[in-house]
C-alpha cells in the first residue's frame, strides 16, 4: 500500500492523469503562496561571499533525483583539497556533521545519510560534511583545509553566492506547476538564472556495470528482482532485462530486517540487484550474492566547463 502510494505520488507530481491534474488544479491556490513565499527568499536574501574559496552548486528545479549526486562526484573527483557538502537527507542526526575528512570516514550511516556515505566512499580524497546550516558548513570546511566547496543540492541557498549548475531531466515532466500542484520546486522560467544547464542524456549518459561480490560481470542471472529507494525508481529500467520486478521504497528510506525478511520470503530463489545508493544501506543484511548497479556518468566531451573553471581561479587566486 505504501508502494503503491509513493508511485501515485510521483505520477501527480510529474506526469499526471486527467483526475490528477483536477487535483492540481485545486491546490493552485497552495502552490501561488508557495512561489511567493520563494520570491521573497530570494529577494530578501543577503548574500554571503566567501573570501578565497570557490562555490559551486549542483542543483536541479525539481523534487527528486535528475543526477546531481553522480554529477558532482564526477566533478569533485577531478580537483584536489575538494569539500562537498550536503544537508543529508534521511539521516538520524541533526546538525554539522564530518562525514569524511581527507577521504577518512568519521561517522556511521546513520549519522550521515545514504547520499553523503556513498559520496564519502566514492571520493577517497575529499571532505564531506553534512549540515542544515550550509554557511556553517562552508566555513568548517575552509577552516580544515578545503579549497574548493561542492554544494549538492543548494541552487534554492540564495544567501550564498556561488557559480550554479542546474541538471535538467532526461525527460522533462508534463506537469509544469510548483508544489504542491506539482514537482517543480522553481518555476522552470529559473534555469534561465544558472551560469550553467546541463540536461541528463544530452550533456551526460549514464553508464552501468553490474559487480557482484565485488566483480564485474557481463550477464544478469535470470533469477532476479531490484530493490530500491531512489526518486523516480522507473528510470533504472532500461538498465535491467525487460519485465525485471522493481521493489521501490521512498527515497532515503531506511530498511528494516523485517523489510528484506518479507523480501526474501515473497521471493524466494531471487537475487537482489540494487543501486549504489541502497547499498551502503544494505550492507548490515549480510544479503548473499547481492549485485550492485555501479552507475558512473560520461559527460559529452562537448560541454563546456570554461566559465566554471574560470569562476574557480578568479576566486582561489
Amino acid at each position: 500500500m505504501k508502494n503503491y502510494l509513493y508511485k501515485w505520488v510521483e505520477q501527480y507530481l510529474f506526469f499526471p492523469t486527467f483526475f490528477q491534474q483536477l487535483i492540481g488544479i485545486a491546490m493552485f491556490p497552495l502552490t501561488i503562496i508557495y512561489c511567493f513565499v520563494n520570491i521573497f527568499k530570494r529577494m530578501s536574501a543577503k548574500q554571503k561571499f566567501f573570501v578565497g574559496i570557490p562555490v559551486v552548486s549542483i542543483g536541479n528545479l525539481i523534487v527528486g533525483g535528475s543526477g546531481k549526486t553522480p554529477v558532482v562526484i564526477k566533478l569533485a573527483k577531478s580537483r584536489t583539497n575538494v569539500a562537498v557538502i550536503l544537508r543529508g537527507y534521511g539521516r538520524q542526526s541533526t546538525g554539522l556533521k564530518i562525514v569524511s575528512q581527507n577521504g577518512k570516514i568519521k561517522c556511521d550511516l546513520n549519522t550521515s545519510g545514504d547520499e553523503a556515505m556513498l559520496i564519502a566512499q566514492s571520493l577517497p580524497k575529499a571532505t564531506v560534511i553534512v549540515s542544515e546550516d550550509r554557511k556553517q558548513a562552508i566555513s568548517k570546511a575552509k577552516d580544515i583545509g578545503a579549497k574548493i566547496i561542492f554544494l549538492d543540492d543548494g541552487f534554492s541557498k540564495y544567501d550564498i553566492e556561488k557559480f550554479n549548475i542546474l541538471i535538467r531531466p532526461k525527460v522533462e515532466p508534463t506537469n509544469l506547476f510548483c508544489l504542491p500542484s506539482g514537482g517543480y520546486r522553481e518555476p522552470k522560467i529559473m534555469y534561465t538564472t544558472a551560469n550553467m544547464v546541463i540536461q541528463d542524456g544530452v550533456d551526460f549518459i549514464r553508464v552501468v556495470k553490474f559487480k557482484q561480490n565485488g566483480k564485474e560481470i557481463e550477464q544478469l542471472p535470470h533469477n532476479i528482482i531490484c530493490l530500491t529507494a531512489i526518486s523516480k525508481p522507473d528510470r533504472l529500467k532500461e538498465f535491467l532485462p525487460k519485465d525485471t520486478n522493481i521493489i521501490s521504497y521512498p527515497d532515503h528510506y531506511n530498511f528494516t530486517q523485517e523489510d528484506i525478511q518479507i523480501l526474501q520470503k515473497d521471493y524466494e530463489n531471487t537475487i537482489i540487484v540494487t543501486t549504489a545508493k541502497d547499498l551502503v544501506k544494505l550492507k548490515q543484511f549480510n544479503i548473499k550474492d547481492i549485485i550492485l548497479m555501479d552507475l558512473s556518468i560520461e559527460m559529452n566531451e562537448s560541454v563546456d566547463f570554461s566559465d566554471m573553471n574560470k569562476y574557480i581561479k578568479s576566486i582561489s587566486s
